[in-house]
């Protein structure tokens, strides 16, 4: 993957509530109390982050918005409410050489769910990464995450399988629900 291109795939993205912001070192400090909020855990096989200096330099890797072999590029962003500056999440994605996001993610903070931000963050994400070039993006759920399978369902996702002892959570094998959402051809005259 070219720099260029990692860098214009995760640029800074605007919508009329949220700021989603190219993440790195400088959102640690933000995010490490939130990070430790036993309901996010329920869905996200991440771990809590250990220290702050520890999640300082795991995201400092993420800057360069490429994964350390070079060969996919990160698009990471802070999702931020505009009307306050309150961070409320992440929305990331890893993207390969041939333009598809093979696993896009995101967190909102337990605070701040059921009111939109989840749905409006991964809808803004996926609309910027397919006017990038991205030709088809996956998200995966862990079985049973109905609230996220609604979220990218409204960003234009569909459910296509289940994919079992996908993930790992809290030292649980689980499936997960696999989202697929393609750019589709317009038919050649």
């Amino acid at each position: 993957m070219q720099q260029h291109i990692a860098l214009q795939l995760g640029a800074a993205i605007q919508t009329p509530r949220l700021s989603l912001e190219v993440m790195g070192e400088r959102h640690a400090d933000f995010f490490f109390g939130p990070l430790h909020e036993d309901p996010l855990y329920q869905w996200i096989s991440t771990e809590k982050p250990a220290s702050l200096q520890g999640l300082r330099a795991h995201w400092r890797k993420i800057e360069s918005r490429l994964s350390p072999d070079g060969q996919m590029a990160w698009a990471t962003w802070a999702v931020r409410r505009a009307a306050d500056g309150v961070y409320l999440g992440r929305v990331d994605a890893e993207i390969n050489d041939a333009l598809e996001a093979v696993n896009l993610g995101y967190y909102i903070f337990h605070a701040y769910w059921g009111q939109g931000y989840a749905t409006e963050a991964v809808t803004a994400a996926t609309r910027h990464l397919i006017a990038q070039g991205v030709q088809r993006l996956v998200a995966t759920v862990t079985v049973g995450n109905t609230a996220s399978g609604r979220v990218l369902r409204k960003a234009g996702y569909e459910f296509t399988r289940v994919l079992p002892g996908n993930d790992t959570l809290r030292g649980v094998l689980v499936d997960d629900e696999e989202y697929v959402r393609s750019v589709r051809s317009a038919p050649k005259p």
